[in-house]
């Protein structure tokens, strides 16, 4: 379970927190519920997205059941550290879509005193680490993994498995091109002809 640090003024420096997982495990949603807290404290909060992420709305971040805090969405992580100066709490949403600046950013902002919260999948639809996702997890003081339901076998799922075709690494989506599986389940659609291989053996 996470727990917000608490200010330090004496140290006067920030943190980062990072939210990771596959599709549909809540990574949006526990980043806005941080953000809002934060909101509620009266603390100065921005929150940025990548242009690119215009699934449910321009400006707004929204998650998977419709609940949404205000944006600004930013074409590269640079627009970020201009845009954040003065600010108690930074959110990052949809992190793996931006350039590998974002680690830098993330680190001054969190030297310079804010609390920097980072919400991203840490896995492409290969199951290979997303873009700048690994570094962040690595220098940030909180990692928080958290996992969606597996549609195939109802266990724990961390893999985002791509049904649409194509192997553009980018590509947005909903349950229509996307569907989170666990370990097992992303194996033997990864590999059906090992699956069917083991089938025929048994037989």
């Amino acid at each position: 379970m996470f727990l917000e640090n608490t200010v330090n003024h004496k140290e006067q420096f920030g943190w980062i927190e990072v939210i990771c997982g596959s599709m549909f495990s809540g990574k949006t949603e526990e980043l806005i519920r941080r953000l809002k807290r934060a909101q509620f404290a009266k603390q100065k909060v921005e929150i940025f997205k990548p242009s690119i992420d215009t699934r449910y709305h321009d400006e707004m971040v929204v998650s998977h059941d419709s609940n949404e805090i205000r944006s600004t969405p930013v074409p590269a992580a640079a627009n970020i550290a201009i845009l954040a100066q003065g600010c108690d709490v930074v959110g990052i949403d949809e992190a793996q879509f931006f350039d590998d600046e974002i680690v830098k950013i993330c680190n001054d902002l969190a030297n310079s005193g804010i609390r920097v919260i980072v919400a991203g999948l840490d896995m492409d639809f290969k199951g290979n680490p997303f873009g700048p996702m690994p570094a962040l997890m690595a220098t940030a003081e909180y990692v928080t993994k958290v996992h969606a339901v597996c549609t195939r076998t109802g266990n724990l799922a961390h893999y985002s498995f791509r049904k649409a075709e194509g192997d553009k690494l980018v590509l947005l989506g909903e349950t229509d091109e996307y569907e989170p599986l666990s370990r097992a389940a992303f194996y033997q659609a990864m590999h059906p002809e090992n699956s069917t291989a083991k089938k025929t053996k048994k037989n």
